[in-house]
This record gives structure tokens, C-alpha cells and sequence, in this order.
């Protein structure tokens, strides 16, 4: 007796099986690791440090304020990082837009990637508990929607830390206004430009989720915004 056909797999089961594998256990693993060596650390070793760590450099930012105690809410706000993308601090990712003082209040102004974005909780909580971790007793983080973030506000440092984490940096300026012919987006991992979407949408909203016909890895894509 002969064994039925096996079905054909809807491509967006296919698809889903590539998303799962992207965001298992093996890819943060290695993830991890990219991260740790970012910072100096070996792949097995302690921890990398904590969102808002005093002890993490801060490098230039044109947004920062000259005023002293102004700068030292930007410098405790600056260390941290995107809980979505750890490699990245809220600084690098251009989410930071301000750090003010009105009278003995710390005032932190953060813009989200977009409208509803699911980490800001997170990151108000972070930038709120660093700033008390400097002394700052009363705190306030404003979220602001107008301007919206644009991935031109990434600073060059972060995109970097997104291509050595394994995610392709957004590729041409929102600023330049629409693009009538597709930019190639570099593999992250063996640097080929032949590369195809998969699927608009990635891991999260804002980026996009991409195949290298060279290595056949996937990868994530930020997307210019």
C-alpha cells in the first residue's frame, strides 16, 4: 500500500521556523557572546555589565548638554542600554533626545522607535533607576512622539554595534526622502551584498528579516525609518 504524499508547507510556517530559529536559544547564545567580546570579555566569562552601569564609557553625542549637572543626567542616561538590542545603549540608538535639571528634578526626554513601542516601560524604569543610582532622588523620563525617532538619529558607533552583533544597520538616510531603486543590504556576517528579504517584518517592527544566498545564514534587517 502506498504511503500518502506529505503535504506542502504553507510559506509562512517556513518562515516561522526561520523567525524561531533567529530568536532560540543557539542564536542568543552567540549573540551573547558578540556581546561580551564587544566589551572586551571572553565568551564564557562574567556577565557583561548592566544597563546604566556607572562604570560604562560614554562616548561624544552631539545632544549632549554643556551645564555640568545637565551632562551628568545625560551620562547616567546615556549607559543605558536598548533591552531589545543590548549591544546598543539608549544614546546610540538616537532614543535619547535630552537631560535637563529643574531644580533639584533630573529631567530625561527619550523619543520611542515607534508609537507603542513595548520596551519603553523598560527603559523608563532603567533610566530612572540610574539617575537614582547618581543621587537624583526626584526623576522624571518624558516621553515625547513629535519628532518621531528617525534611524538617522542612530549615531555611526551604533551602527557598527548593530553590524558586529549580527544585524544589518539601516542602509541610506530617511531624510533624503523616498528611494526609487532597492539598496542592497549587506550580510552582517559574511559581508556578501547578495541578499533577499524573507519577510517586511523581523523580530521586532522596526527591522526586517533577511537571507544571505552566499553563507544562507538569516539575519535581521533595521529598516530606515
Amino acid at each position: 500500500m502506498s504511503s500518502s504524499p506529505r503535504p506542502v508547507r504553507d510559506s509562512r510556517e517556513v518562515l516561522g521556523d526561520i523567525t524561531e530559529q533567529i530568536l532560540g536559544a543557539q542564536e542568543m547564545d552567540r549573540r551573547t557572546a558578540q556581546l561580551r567580546r564587544s566589551q572586551g570579555l571572553p565568551d564564557d566569562g562574567p556577565a557583561p555589565e548592566a544597563s546604566g552601569s556607572p562604570d560604562a564609557e560614554v562616548p561624544h553625542h552631539e545632544l549632549r548638554p554643556q551645564d555640568p549637572d545637565a551632562a551628568r543626567v545625560w551620562d547616567a542616561a546615556a549607559r543605558v542600554n536598548d533591552p531589545e538590542i543590548p549591544v546598543l545603549s539608549i544614546a546610540d540608538l538616537g532614543i535619547l533626545r535630552e537631560a535637563r535639571v529643574e531644580g533639584d528634578r533630573a529631567v530625561v526626554v527619550i523619543t520611542p522607535t515607534y508609537s507603542g513601542c513595548p520596551a519603553m516601560e523598560t527603559i523608563t524604569d532603567d533610566v530612572s533607576s540610574a539617575l537614582k543610582a547618581e543621587g537624583w532622588d526626584q526623576v522624571e523620563v518624558e516621553l515625547v512622539l513629535q519628532p518621531a525617532w528617525t534611524t538617522d538619529w542612530m549615531t555611526e558607533d551604533g551602527k557598527r554595534k548593530l553590524n558586529e552583533y549580527g544585524i544589518a544597520p539601516p542602509t541610506g538616510k530617511a531624510a533624503a526622502g523616498p528611494v526609487r531603486m532597492g539598496l542592497a543590504v549587506k550580510c552582517p556576517r559574511c559581508h556578501s551584498l547578495k541578499t533577499q528579504e524573507l519577510t517586511r517584518f523581523g523580530s521586532t517592527a522596526c527591522k526586517a528579516l533577511y537571507t544571505c544566498q552566499d553563507c544562507l545564514e538569516p539575519f535581521d534587517y533595521f529598516k530606515v525609518h
